[in-house]
């Protein structure tokens, strides 16, 4: 038990210091890039009419969730495979290797897939008001 308790403890520590330490500009660069995306990908919805992306990854049929969840990742893969870069090279620069890669995953996706998947809706709603006027 007390080997967890030290892994949940390091593993915070070590997320909420990554926001002091070298490399801070991917908190901002990471979500810039996760909204360009959604914005991207929330247009196309709106234009194609399709249901907004967080309620069909809740909502829907198994089939259609995977589909959707295919399509978010695929979409904001670069992104995240930038940020475990960026997160290996702080490691090395912070820790002397390459020690957590659990780490890396995590801040990866809280930084490049959580933004898009917080976005993309209301930017997909915001175009279809849009278009609508439009029209």
């Amino acid at each position: 038990m007390l080997l967890v308790i030290d892994f949940l403890t390091r593993f915070w520590t070590d997320m909420i210091d990554r926001a002091d330490g070298p490399m801070t500009f991917r908190f901002f660069l990471q979500p810039t890039m996760a909204l360009i995306t959604a914005l991207i990908d929330g247009i196309r919805d709106a234009k194609a009419g399709r249901t907004p992306y967080a309620w069909l990854l809740t909502h829907s049929s198994a089939g259609e969730r995977k589909v959707a969840w295919r399509q978010g990742v695929t979409a904001t893969t670069r992104i995240l495979l930038l940020g475990v870069g960026m997160d290996v090279i702080y490691q090395f620069r912070m820790f002397g290797g390459f020690k957590y890669p659990l780490e890396a995953f995590v801040i990866a996706v809280v930084l490049g897939f959580l933004p898009y998947l917080v976005l993309r809706g209301p930017i997909a709603r915001i175009a279809s008001h849009w278009l609508r006027r439009r029209h």
